[in-house]
């Protein structure tokens, strides 16, 4: 009894002496996470609730429920990211399904055209766009003259051209994860539902689309949450008549100097974001938004 009394203590310490290791070689990476992100929320936090006379007050928050700005701001937010999700969901899906379709080569290559915005700035992509869509742009020349409309259409500073520059930015990430997920299905299955009769229609509503709806599910996310904290492009392309929450947060820092309503605008957006995630996670794994497990 003594002798296994004894390799018992002998085993826990040596699980704590692992425990005490590991933790080691986790303690940069912990560091580095405390620096970066916890740190700095807490003092966002923290701020949101310092008042002008640099008391406790929680007047910034009142300030968000007594002034229907606010809401118009947040109704923004959430419209233009819903309506980005959409567009996204209906160019990149087929678009998806088409890559997914190709051999390999020809997959690679298109791949490659769908992460080339990558390459270039973001600001660089948004004032393209604004030099194409603005009333002598490109576009207005080339449907004049195709006898499209008569006379230039206002495509920049308001909701379409701010549309026009999300999608183009957040497609390829929803691309990506359906594309994955359309790959990782296994071609057999849509060989037994024809065998048993199913129309390449049918078969592929009721076998190819259902398996694909997680990568659906990650990169529509992915999209909508991207679009919540977006700046440059609705402050570009909306030319200050689509506000959206980052936008407000800007203009209380550099015009304002008020650091409390625009922490305060922070923590609301960055709870809204959490709750999101957290309903998500209820429907699928959210590791799936990195790519990882099918």
């Amino acid at each position: 009894m003594a002798v296994t009394d004894l390799h018992a203590a002998g085993l826990r310490r040596d699980e704590r002496v692992e425990r005490w290791k590991l933790f080691g070689l986790a303690s940069p990476a912990i560091l580095l996470v405390l620096v970066i992100l916890v740190i700095p929320v807490g003092w966002l936090f923290y701020v949101s609730f310092v008042g002008a006379d640099g008391n406790f007050s929680l007047e910034n928050y009142e300030r968000m429920v007594s002034r229907k700005s606010y809401l118009r701001i947040f109704v923004t937010t959430f419209q233009v990211s819903i309506l980005t999700t959409a567009l996204c969901i209906v160019i990149g899906y087929p678009l998806a399904y088409f890559i997914s379709q190709l051999p390999t080569r020809w997959a690679n290559l298109c791949l490659v055209t769908v992460l080339l915005p990558f390459w270039t700035s973001l600001l660089v992509r948004t004032y393209a766009w604004l030099v194409l869509l603005q009333k002598q742009g490109l576009v207005n020349q080339w449907a004049i003259s195709l006898g499209l409309w008569d006379e230039p259409l206002k495509f920049v500073h308001n909701m379409t051209g701010t549309l026009i520059g999300m999608v183009h930015i957040m497609l390829p990430f929803l691309i990506l994860p359906v594309y994955g997920a359309m790959r990782a299905i296994d071609k057999d299955y849509l060989k037994a539902a024809s065998n048993l009769g199913a129309s390449p229609r049918r078969a592929f509503w009721t076998v190819f689309f259902p398996l694909s709806t997680p990568g659906l599910f990650a990169g529509s996310l992915m999209v909508f949450v991207l679009c919540l904290g977006f700046f440059v492009t609705p402050a570009v392309l909306g030319g200050g008549r689509v506000i959206m929450v980052s936008m407000k947060i800007v203009s209380n820092i550099e015009l304002f100097v008020n650091w409390g309503a625009a922490s305060s605008l922070g923590v609301v957006l960055l709870v809204l974001t959490v709750i999101i995630l957290w309903i998500a996670s209820r429907f699928t794994r959210l590791e799936q938004m990195a790519g990882g497990g099918h």
